[in-house]
């Protein structure tokens, strides 16, 4: 009884106390999602004036007018309401805008029709960060002749002048649009600071610094605890902070207590009267194949020793027992089929055809143009022979190659892409002396430099260059591989798409687009490892890059 009275207390006293923490953890994490979500809509609110500033900054008539400015053509009055007009309009877009003002790259206004100077506007601080940005909008805050207005500022680059400075964009923004029409009944407070600290929206009455500049999670506000959750947008930089009274998040914990106190009390008495009847009959066994069970935490898995129990603990012990005995057996299958399905990738990955006939046609063809004079077609040939003997060797001995012999395969190729492609195609290849040696599986590199010259250069029409390199990695043991190409590139989304079959485990002998690559990549893994993986960077209209590494040491699986 005694001991049963402690394990009640505790047991009561660490549910109320974990049940509290949780009703507080759940009440945060609703709080954090809905400011996730209240900041999701401020960077939308956000994003919708930084592009509707854009296309005032990019419009054909600002751009022409700066222009002019910039080349001493100034405006007249006419030419200033008619540019007035135009980028007004555009305010019809956002009900956050109150008004625009354009001033040319000398900080003079040109609308509003005055003589105000852009840096006695807003100080030279802004200017100077408005440019460091270089076209991007900044936010400056309030603004210094009205409070009841936020400004945000945006160089206008020429783009018919080679996106040199033009002038700036001063946008006026009406203090009522980033409001939080949501909380306006929420039990709380709402508080949102810009970068500087400069509160944009709160409904907190007294000293916001309390809040902003505590560094614990619970504040007190007039002798009563909140609960303080801050979300900093990583768009913005702006912080927005939910403040919350902890009395709020913890309604119902009377009760929970008074449930906790009567069911101890029920429990101690039930406990009582069947504790000694049950203990023993039902612990022991239990125990026994628990031990049995952990045991299979330490890759031990052993059937469980017969218990004299009752029914269902025999039953139980048996079904384990069962268990035990099927995963063993599913372990060794998925064992053996692993090898199986390894060995079998290995030999699927390298096509192999009967390499006899092929190589007798092609030795006739050579001799058969040298005795007509025909030297550069029986190079040709003889490129290709050479090709053709590499590729199709199908020895076991030969799925490893040295880095030397897979180079000299690349150069063959390149000679007889040369002779097609002519000067619209050049190449170099950079390697090591002393990495020649290295040990690597064939046909690991040929098909991405060919993908680099069928896709890369092959899509051009001017000339075009393929280069790969060898060199160490610096910061481990490795060889670093790369093919790179100045073709058109890899579009956002098939770059994807390929991305997406680089993380699968198949493989395919079929072609399309990425399979040369998918196939490498896939025996890169199988052969030194599943961390190892291509890197792939790419940019439409300026090329590609396909990286790889291997051991330098040329140590395998």
């Amino acid at each position: 009884m005694f001991v049963m009275t402690v394990v009640l207390l505790f047991v009561g006293i660490t549910t109320f106390h974990i049940v509290s923490m949780l009703l507080k953890k759940n009440a945060e994490e609703q709080i954090e999602q809905t400011i996730v979500q209240a900041n999701g809509r401020l960077e939308a609110l956000y994003e919708q004036l930084d592009t509707l500033t854009n296309q005032v900054a990019t419009n054909i008539y600002v751009q022409q007018a700066l222009l002019r400015e910039a080349t001493g053509r100034y405006l007249g009055f006419r030419e200033r309401q008619n540019l007035m007009q135009i980028v007004n309009s555009f305010q019809a877009y956002s009900d956050g805008i109150q008004s625009f003002e354009l001033y040319t790259d000398n900080y003079k206004r040109v609308f509003p029709l005055n003589e105000t100077d852009l840096v006695n506007r807003i100080g030279v601080d802004w200017v100077h960060q408005a440019n460091e940005t270089k076209g991007r909008m900044v936010w400056i805050g309030r603004d210094p002749k009205s409070p009841n207005y936020f400004l945000a500022i945006r160089q206008i680059r020429l783009i018919d002048r080679w996106f040199s400075p033009g002038g700036y964009l001063l946008i006026r923004i009406n203090r009522d649009y980033f409001q939080f029409a949501d909380f306006k009944n929420y039990k709380g407070y709402t508080v949102l600071v810009d970068r500087d600290s400069t509160p944009i929206f709160s409904n907190f009455k007294g000293n916001i610094s309390k809040i902003l500049y505590t560094k614990q999670r619970n504040v007190w506000i007039k002798d009563e605890e909140y609960m303080v959750v801050t979300h900093t947008s990583s768009l913005t930089g702006w912080e927005l902070m939910i403040v919350t009274s902890v009395i709020t998040l913890t309604k119902g914990i009377d009760v929970l207590k008074n449930t906790i106190i009567l069911s101890g009390v029920i429990g101690f008495l039930i406990f009582l009267i069947c504790s000694f009847f049950l203990s023993t009959m039902i612990t022991k066994p239990i125990l026994k194949l628990t031990k049995a069970m952990q045991r299979g935490k330490d890759g031990r898995l052993r059937p469980s020793p017969p218990i004299s129990s009752t029914i269902e603990i025999n039953e139980l012990n048996d079904t384990y027992n069962s268990l035990v005995e099927n995963i063993n057996y599913l372990i060794q299958v998925v064992y053996e089929k692993e090898i199986v399905r390894n060995h079998a990738e290995l030999k699927a990955l390298q096509a192999q055809i009967n390499p006899h006939f092929l190589f007798n046609t092609l030795d006739a063809l050579y001799w058969s143009l040298i005795e007509r004079g025909e030297e550069e077609l029986s190079e040709f040939v003889l490129y290709m022979s050479e090709l053709f003997r590499y590729t199709v060797s199908s020895s076991k001995q030969d799925e490893w190659v040295t880095l030397q012999e897979e180079i000299e395969h690349i150069r063959r190729y390149m000679e007889i892409m040369k002779l097609r492609w002519g000067k619209r195609l050049l190449w170099n290849i950079v390697v090591p002396v002393h990495c020649l040696g290295v040990q690597i599986p064939k046909l690991l590199i040929q098909p991405l430099v060919e993908n680099a010259v069928l896709h890369g250069i092959g899509n051009k029409t001017e000339p075009g260059f393929v280069w790969v390199t060898v060199e160490e990695c610096s910061d481990s043991p490795d060889l670093i591989i790369r093919v790179i190409d100045n073709g058109n590139g890899i579009d956002e989304q098939t770059l994807h798409e390929i991305n997406q079959r680089l993380n699968g485990k198949e493989f395919s002998l079929s072609k399309g687009s990425g399979m040369a690559i998918v196939n490498v990549n896939r025996r890169l893994q199988l052969y030194y490892g599943e961390d190892r993986k291509l890197k792939i960077y790419s940019e439409l209209g300026r090329g590609t890059s396909v990286s790889l590494k291997i051991p330098s040491d040329g140590e395998k699986l």
